[in-house]
């Protein structure tokens, strides 16, 4: 199964092409720019600001970290009509459980009431949540995530971009070492 070059959902039909790259659609396809950025951060750059990120304090409370993505799931129904997704957030433990809580609890609530979607996937997001209410399967508390990690390079990647087409920088990481 094919998954998106931006935001790594995967794409189960059709999607959108750019030279060598998929994309989920039209609107992660326009980050194509972007994504070229992120690609020529190096690693070292990337490890250094994940960890800046990670030991920093939380963006939504304030509080200590550790500081990471946590990703929350919900599902809500109406007969025949279903939605379900996941909500990725930067912040720490305690923000993440309070999100994993309410999601879970939204979707006990309102996610039994479509057939045949809502059966199937409310207890699938709420065994989600639970498990990253519990630690199963969240990110490890000592070091960052893969997923804090490519968040950091976008941001790395979207900073050179907009440095370089304000024409203060050289156009690749390669000519400011020089």
């Amino acid at each position: 199964m094919a998954t998106c070059d931006f935001c790594g959902t995967s794409i189960l039909f059709g999607g959108v092409r750019e030279g060598d790259l998929r994309f989920c659609n039209q609107k992660c396809a326009a980050n194509l720019p972007l994504l070229r950025a992120s690609r020529a951060v190096p690693d070292e750059a990337v490890d250094q600001h994940a960890g800046l990120i990670h030991q920093g304090p939380c963006p939504k409370c304030g509080g200590p970290g550790p500081v990471d993505v946590h990703t929350s799931h919900r599902v809500y129904s109406a007969l025949v009509f279903t939605s379900w997704s996941s909500h990725p957030e930067v912040c720490c433990v305690s923000c993440a459980r309070k999100k994993y809580l309410k999601h879970g609890a939204t979707s006990l609530i309102l996610g039994w009431w479509g057939f045949p979607w809502g059966l199937i996937m409310t207890p699938v997001q709420v065994l989600r949540n639970l498990g990253g209410l519990v630690g199963i399967g969240g990110p490890a508390r000592d070091v960052p995530s893969d997923k804090l990690k490519q968040m950091a390079r976008t941001s790395l990647g979207a900073r050179r971009r907009a440095q370089i087409e304000a024409g203060g920088l050289p156009t690749s990481w390669e000519a400011e070492e020089d």
